[in-house]
């Protein structure tokens, strides 16, 4: 039985060098971590965070694979160039970030209905033989069609992978993934192509891969925050029990809780990162013991909040 390949897709202040690092000591069944999109500054320069966050020496994970936002085919040579410095040999390059702020400056899926402009950003990845590129990206940003159009020129280039969120940009992660585009797109794809979007259970996974047997594996972001143990489940084909799951997650926010304490100044900016990640954390708890978590302005509190979370049986019905 093909077993696919499961890859962690970088979320915006959540999955930086810190909970990677956790995630895969505590779970691991990841075959590749990516940075969040690094991104050119002005003058040619980057984001002392996002410089830290792809720092070798900091990152422990097996496979981590350094993320840069699609835009301009000078930003993306100097992006590879940087990374290529830092002795990277796989970088992907975001053409799917679906938020405003992103898509109004023609970057991540504001490229998507320009073919001419990711024509550009191809020819860019040409010059760095050395480097396998790989693409995330969505059906289009309005029109499904639109990934249709780039399919060509995607196929002509030299990548070594196409992550292909099922959605088009408009709807954010709002609203149905659209297998049917999907699926067009999977027929005609020469690359090894990976299937992201509402991927959360292992129930999910073996459908996704089931209908669509040639990919190469799935990219899975909200479900892995939502179950961390969701990657390891695939890798091992055994579902942990309730109890099994609510230990190992205790035992990692604990240490993750850790690890923040001696990045971060003081208890604020402390509770402030915390209560982020219990936007995607376990769902299912209770919905009165979420709202104590995200309205704690004490360590305290906080602590006495998340203790209820992992008792067993807190969990809305």
């Amino acid at each position: 039985m093909k077993k696919y390949k499961i890859h962690f897709a970088p979320v915006q202040g959540i999955t930086d060098w810190t909970y990677r690092n956790m995630h895969a000591k505590f779970f691991g069944g990841v075959d590749a971590y990516y940075t969040p999109f690094i991104r050119v500054e002005k003058e040619d320069s980057f984001r002392s965070r996002d410089m830290k966050d792809c720092d070798p020496e900091l990152n422990s994970v097996e496979l981590l694979v350094p993320q840069v936002l699609g835009g301009e085919p000078m930003e993306l040579d100097v992006c590879l160039q940087m990374l290529e410095g830092r002795g990277y040999k796989q970088v992907d390059i975001n053409m799917g970030c679906p938020f405003t702020m992103i898509s109004r400056r023609g970057k991540g899926a504001g490229l998507l209905p320009h073919p001419e402009r990711v024509e550009a950003l191809m020819e860019v990845v040409k010059d760095f033989p050395e480097i396998q590129c790989s693409v995330k990206m969505r059906l289009g940003w309005e029109d499904p069609g639109e990934c249709l159009k780039l399919l060509p020129l995607l196929n002509a280039a030299p990548l070594a992978a196409i992550f292909l969120h099922a959605r088009v940009g408009v709807q954010e992660y709002k609203g149905e993934a659209d297998k049917e585009a999907f699926e067009i797109f999977y027929k005609e794809c020469e690359h090894p192509l990976y299937y992201n979007g509402d991927v959360l259970t292992l129930e999910d996974i073996q459908a996704v891969t089931e209908r669509f047997p040639r990919l190469e594996g799935v990219m899975i972001g909200r479900g892995l925050l939502a179950n961390p143990a969701l990657a390891q489940e695939y890798a091992e084909n055994k579902e942990l029990t309730g109890e099994e799951r609510l230990n190992k997650f205790k035992a990692f926010h604990a240490e993750l809780l850790a690890a923040y304490a001696e990045r971060l100044q003081g208890d604020r900016q402390l509770l402030m990162k915390m209560k982020t990640f219990w936007e995607y954390f376990m769902p299912s708890t209770d919905r009165k013991i979420l709202k104590k978590i995200h309205k704690s302005n004490k360590l305290t509190q906080y602590n006495e909040a998340v203790v209820k979370a992992f008792m067993p049986g807190e969990e809305d019905e």
